[in-house]
Parts: C-alpha cells; structure tokens; sequence
C-alpha cells in the first residue's frame, strides 16, 4: 500500500512539475514579467501599417499592438515584419505575436495558432482606368501581381492552374504592397487585388489617382492574432482581448479611424461562429 502511496505521490509531483514548465514556456509569462511585447507588423501596407510622417509605426494594426500592451501592463516593440516573414518571425520567436492581418488558413494553422478574426477585408480588384477592366472575371487573361506570400497571391495561383494560363494570365509575386502598387502604377501588371479599406485609404492619399476598383474578388479575408502553435495560455488570453476589444467598443472606433465611416465588416462568416 505505501508502495502505491509513494508511486502516486512521485506522479502527481511529475505532473506538476510539467505543468510548470509549461507554463514558463509561454510567452504570456515572459511578457508579464519583462514588461515588453514583441509585435510582427506589415509596416508597408496602409492603413493597417505604415509610417507616419514623423517615420513613426501606425496604423490599424499597430494601434492593436499597443492596446494589447496596455491591456498586459507592458510597453509596446513594433517589429517590422515584411508579408513573407510573418510566420517564420513568429516560429523563430522573434516576436512575441504576430498582428499582421493574416488569414487564418488551415496550412498556416498546421504552424502557428490563431485567435478568432479581429479584423476583415472585403477584397476588390484594383486595376488602372486604361485597362479596360470592368470586372473580376476580366482577369482571365491579364498580368497579375500579389505579394508573395498573401491569400490573393494564392487565390491568383488557383486560377492560373485553373485555366486562367491557357487563357494568357501571367501572374509576378512582389515583395511589397507598395512594390505592387508601383507595378501596377507603371504597367508591368494590370490589376491586383486588395481590402476595399486599403483601397480607400489609397485614394485618400491622392498617390495613385489612375487606380479604380473594378468589382469584388471571391476572397473572404479575415485577419487573426496568431501566437506560437502550443501556446495555449496565451493563446486563450489573446482570444479574450480580441472579444474585449470588440464588445467595449474599441474595434469599432480603431476600425473607423484608419478605414473610415462606412460600414462595419463582420467578423464572422453567415452562419459560423470561429
């Protein structure tokens, strides 16, 4: 019976023992401790991230980062991270979370964990007011670009594979979302496809004044947090700071401040709870 007792007793200390290390290895410990947190963000692709006139990080996503930071009693590190880079900087443990409007698809969830979505773009095509294009299914046989990495670079590639190729359409990866605006700009592609925010905040800008939207491109674009793959107590905290941020009202103002007052995208798909 002691002998049962004691087997038990050394299990019970084993588990515990690996609970705590479990909970050392996540991030959220680390934040709270050090007081500092690490946010991947696209600072080249406006309004969700840019730099303002002052060379200062802002934008949508970046305004996330620091509400996320207060929210935690830590103080904000914006670590510019280009599209490509977004989950091998997060893998890496270069940052502590990635807040980069990145789709949560099921090949990236086989890498890195996702929040619900806490942000949505309703994509549309963008093309110059010379190319004649009026319409999605114009793409057929156009020159695309995308930036390597994103969902319109894969739903460009599906089409290509499809039975855009045979029709003519070539489609060039860049590195940028303004290197893709600056080919579009200068005809080396004739249309692309972006967030109907990003679009308006571009017209705003007065930068491209050629560039028209020209009908929706069959891509829902939701954005989520993503944290490291087996960091659930982070993970389960970054859930519940994307629900606060929407039921207090603070998505709602940080939305129409950076993407303007129409209306408010949902953050669920018909019928589907995340």
């Amino acid at each position: 019976m002691k002998t049962i007792i004691k087997a038990l007793a050394v299990t019970a200390l084993v588990a515990f023992a690996g609970t705590g290390q479990a909970n050392a290895q996540s991030a959220l410990d680390t934040i709270v401790q050090s007081k500092k947190l690490r946010c991947g963000i696209m600072l080249d692709s406006p309004p969700a991230g840019f730099r303002d006139a002052s060379n200062e990080p802002d934008g949508y996503d970046v305004t996330y980062c620091k509400d996320m930071a207060k929210a935690l009693g830590a103080e904000p590190e914006i670590v510019e991270t280009p599209s490509p880079d977004r989950i091998p900087a997060l893998v890496s443990n270069r940052i502590d979370v990635l807040i980069a409007s990145t789709t949560p698809t099921s090949a990236r969830a086989l890498t890195v964990a996702f929040t619900q979505p806490y942000t949505n773009n309703i994509m549309t095509v963008v093309t110059r007011k010379d190319t004649g294009i009026t319409q999605y299914s114009d793409l057929a046989s156009r020159k695309l670009g995308g930036v390597v990495g994103t969902t319109p670079e894969q739903l460009f590639k599906e089409e290509l594979a499809k039975g855009w190729q045979a029709s003519g359409a070539t489609y060039t990866g860049y590195a940028s979302d303004a290197e893709s605006y600056l080919a579009l700009q200068q005809g080396k592609v004739d249309a692309i496809v972006i967030a109907v925010g990003v679009f308006n905040a571009l017209s705003q800008s007065g930068q491209f004044p050629e560039f028209v939207t020209s009908g929706f491109a069959p891509l829902p674009d939701f954005g989520s947090i993503a944290v490291r793959r087996d960091d659930q107590q982070f993970l389960n905290w970054a859930r519940v700071f994307v629900f606060n941020q929407v039921a207090s009202g603070r998505w709602a103002e940080v939305y129409k401040k950076y993407y303007g007052d129409g209306p408010l995208p949902p953050l669920t798909a018909e019928g589907i709870n995340f």
